[in-house]
Formats: structure tokens, sequence, C-alpha cells
């Protein structure tokens, strides 16, 4: 039986599936039936696709099974494989050097019987000069989050009873939880995807519980310490030169029940949008949850533009609700979107699909030979120009061709990705015009993937304002990693000056923290 034949069996009429869910809703808890009422509506859009067009199939699996390989030379092998060559041995193999472990404890060694500036027991004539230590380091397991217990001595007076605890050193602090808990657990919730509840089985496992509750408490002061930090970052976000903007679907229980608070009754999906924004040499992470797409969010921080500044150019793919049109900008389209058109579409049409995937190949290389040479955008732009120029030409031509000839049905899957380009073009070639223009939208796609990875294992938030927590450590936590600074020390930092990051936001910015640290 077929893959349509077999959802057609499971599809029913739309009375019989009301009736199901009905049932289903009566027998099982919230969170199931939703669950299955998604997995209901999966199977109608899933026959719909089907049913519309042979090369919806490709579409389908990709999005049931996720993507093989889009690169060129998987999808289309040479038909005689060059000579296999030996593979060269990748650097590291998992090995890392010392000086990547920014966050391990240093113990150092000194030599039991020699000094600097001693005479040197082999020769004995030179003196004996420093240099920089031999590392050896040693890896031990414990728990994400330690204990230690302090037994202070008792002692107990025979005659009047009177009871005299020792008193306890300074490194027992005066808190049961040291400040360093809650940016662990937010580290983990939020920038691993670990959710509380595993964390909190992990920590059992291991001897030192940590309950899901508690995990919450610990983390609700880090996030009001680190508040104006994020407002300033999200200021600074909107003053970025590029700003890459994408969405993904979110769960929010509080906003899917009766009354959620929907800004249109209409809506029915909540969402979590990435906004990445180049500042310079700098990166910018923001991420929002809620109702408002991708474009909205977009406006919102650009309410906070300086308004003597050039328009940004706005990096998304081409769905309208990634653009509003509220404040200047340059609209730049993905070109990998564009390019996975024709992906899609390849085992129906290989020789037209290899010939726009090749094409597009070669202008992605010009790409990252200006990376490699170092070029800065007035540069590129030349190279893309010169370059990548007459490549775009040629196949904007061609796509013409293959509609004006009638070389293609407009209405198969090779016409539809063919008016794709063709719609979105000047969007698309924006690189070749504008200096800085990114050819694709690959950074915030994968900037999503932490949300992603969130909705996964948590299915979503359960409150907005879990929501909101989320999106905090998750803008601060990959605004670090986007910049090469340890989220850990930079949270931890945070919930230790919490007066100081009030009083002056910006200097306690990922890129700027160690040194209001230093004061």
């Amino acid at each position: 039986m077929s893959l349509l034949a077999e959802i057609q069996a499971l599809i029913r009429p739309e009375e019989t599936q009301q009736a199901f869910l009905q049932r289903t809703q009566a027998a099982v808890g919230p969170e199931d039936f939703g669950r299955i009422a998604a997995l209901e509506q999966l199977l109608v859009r899933a026959h719909e696709a089907l049913l519309q067009n042979q090369q919806s199939s490709a579409k389908l699996r990709r999005v049931l099974f996720g993507p093989k390989t889009e690169k060129t030379r998987q999808l289309f092998p040479p038909a005689a494989p060059p000579p296999a060559e030996p593979k060269p041995k990748r650097r590291g193999h998992g090995r890392r050097g010392a000086k990547e472990y920014t966050g391990a404890r240093r113990v150092p060694v000194c030599h039991r019987d020699l000094q600097a500036g001693q005479l040197c027991s082999g020769c004995g004539r030179g003196k004996l000069c420093p240099q920089p230590p031999a590392v050896t380091p040693l890896l031990e397991g414990s728990a994400p989050v330690t204990a230690t217990l302090f037994e202070a001595e008792r002692l107990r007076c025979a005659g009047c009873g009177k009871v005299f605890t020792a008193p306890l050193p300074p490194e027992a602090g005066t808190e049961k939880y040291d400040v360093s808990v809650g940016p662990t657990v937010a580290l983990l919730r939020y920038g691993c995807g670990l959710p509380h509840y595993r964390l909190a089985r992990l920590q059992e496992s291991l001897g030192v519980p940590l309950p899901e509750s508690t995990q919450w408490e610990v983390m609700l002061p880090n996030a009001a310490a680190a508040g104006p930090a994020l407002q300033e970052l999200v200021h600074q976000a909107a003053q970025g030169s590029v700003i890459y903007v994408d969405d993904t679907r979110m769960r929010v229980r509080e906003l899917r029940s009766k009354g959620g608070g929907a800004i249109d009754p209409k809506r029915t999906g909540t969402f979590t949008t990435a906004v990445v924004a180049e500042l310079g040499a700098r990166t910018a992470v923001l991420f929002f949850t809620g109702w408002k797409h991708a474009g909205e969010n977009l406006s919102e921080v650009l309410r906070l533009r300086a308004s003597g500044l050039e328009p940004p150019i706005q990096m998304c793919d081409a769905l309208s609700r990634n653009f509003k049109g509220e404040f200047p900008r340059l609209l730049a389209n993905c070109l990998s979107h564009g390019r996975r058109e024709f992906v899609d579409v390849r085992e129906a049409f290989p020789a037209e699909c290899r010939q726009v995937l090749e094409s597009l190949g070669k202008v992605y290389g010009f790409d990252a030979e200006a990376k490699e040479r170092g070029l800065d955008g007035a540069a590129r732009l030349v190279h893309h120009q010169t370059h990548s120029g007459p490549v775009m030409d040629q196949l904007h031509q061609w796509l013409g061709e293959m509609l004006e000839q009638k070389r293609t049905e407009p209405n198969s899957g090779l016409g539809h990705a063919i008016r794709y380009l063709q719609n979105h073009w000047e969007a698309l070639t924006l690189f070749l015009r504008v200096p800085g223009a990114p050819l694709d939208n690959n950074l915030a796609e994968r900037t999503l993937k932490m949300a992603i990875l969130h909705r996964k294992n948590s299915l979503g938030y359960k409150t907005v304002k879990g929501a909101q927590i989320g999106d905090l450590f998750m803008s601060l936590i990959q605004t670090c990693r986007s910049n090469g600074i340890n989220p850990f020390e930079y949270l931890k930092a945070l919930a230790r000056n919490p007066a100081a990051v009030a009083a002056h936001p910006a200097d306690w910015l990922p890129w700027n923290y160690p040194q209001a640290k230093a004061v």
C-alpha cells in the first residue's frame, strides 16, 4: 500500500473527526489530548499536500523525516566517481588543548628540588630560567550542582545542658544555595535543552537532590538581575547594520487555553522569533515568544533605532509575516530557501535542477573566497559583482526562457520553483547591490535550533512568564556563545552584581562585563 493510500485509510470525514476528538478529550488529559489533536491535523495536511501534485511528496518526506543532504555533489553524484584518495586525518579527533579549559580549577605545582635562578644540575654552568608550565588535565565526573555538608561539632554541658556549636568557616556562606546554582540551572535548561525534571532525576541519581520547584526558585533572582542587561542588549541590537530574523512554532499552554489573551481572535499559533543583529565585530541574539510573528517582533526592536542611522539590511525568508514595513529597511531574502525549492523537485526534473544548483553553488563558492581573503563589505561587493553577477544574470535569463518558451509547465513543481526565484529576485540578489548583504538566513535558522531543542524536550512553556524567562536566558546565553564568551561566568557576574547592572546596564553586556567586574 502506498503512503497516500495509507493516509487516505486513516482520514475520516470532518464530522467523524470532531466526534473522535470529543471522545478522546473526555478520556485523556489535556496535554495528551493536545498531541493527539495535533497528529490528527498533521494527517489532514499531509493528505492535502500529497493530493496537490506529485512533487509535494518530496517536501512531505523532508518535513516528516528531515533532509538527508542538500549538497549538490550528493544530490547529483558524478557518473564516474573520482579515484579514492587517502582521507587526511581530521585535526583534534576530539582532543582539546589545555587553553580551552577556561573553567578548570588550576593548581600550581612547584618543583621539589629546583627553583629559578639556580645552576643547572646537568651541566653546572647555566642558570635555570622560568618556562611556561607543562599542563596535565584531570577530568572528574560529578553532579552539575554539587553539595558540601559542613558538620559543625557540638558539645553539651553535662551539668547545665548548654550546647556549644563550632562556628562555620567563611566558605560555608550564609545561604543554602550558592549564587552559582541559578546560572547552572539556567544554562542546562535554556542553553542545553535539559528540562527541570530530567535535571532533578540526574541530581537524585548522583546523590545531590535538587527538586524541580527548587530549580525554578533559584533561577528567578538571576532573571531579575539580568533584566536590565537584556533591555540594553535589545537597544544595541536595534542599531545593527544587518539583522537576521526567523521564527518557529512554540507552544505556550497559557496562551492556548481559553481566554489566553490573543491580540487577534483569528490568530491560532504561537511562535518563538530569533533576531540576530550584527554590531560590527559583535553579534546580539534575541528571542521573543508569543502570538506575534517575526516581522512584528522585529518592528518592536526597530522602534529603538536611532533616527540618524541608515536603514538596516533585514535578512529573512520570503514569508510575508517576516516583513512589516513600519520602518525603513533593505529587504534581503534567503537564497538557501530559493535553492531548496529546486532540491525538492530534483527527482522529477533532474537536469534543470542540477543546472540551477550548480549555478548557485558557484555563487556560494565566490562568497567563501571573499571570507577566506578577509574582504570588507565594499571589496566583497566588487568581488560578487565581478564573479557572481554574470552567473546570476545568466540564471535569471534561463529562468525566463523556461517559462516564456514553455519548456516547463507553469503549474508543475519546477514551474513553482522558477516563479519563486523570479518573484523575489530583487531581494534574493541584494548582495549584488549593497555592501554587507548576506546570501542567506542560515545564521538565524541555526540560532533557532536552541528554541527547537527546548520545544522538543520540554514541549514548550506552561505560562507567559515562563516564556519570558526562557527568552531572557536564551538571548544572553546565545549572545555569549556567538561572541566567544563563557555564558556561565557571565550569568554568575550578573547574579553577583545586581545593583551595578541596574545602574549601568551597558557596562554589563557580554563583551563589556570583564572590565565592569574588575572595577
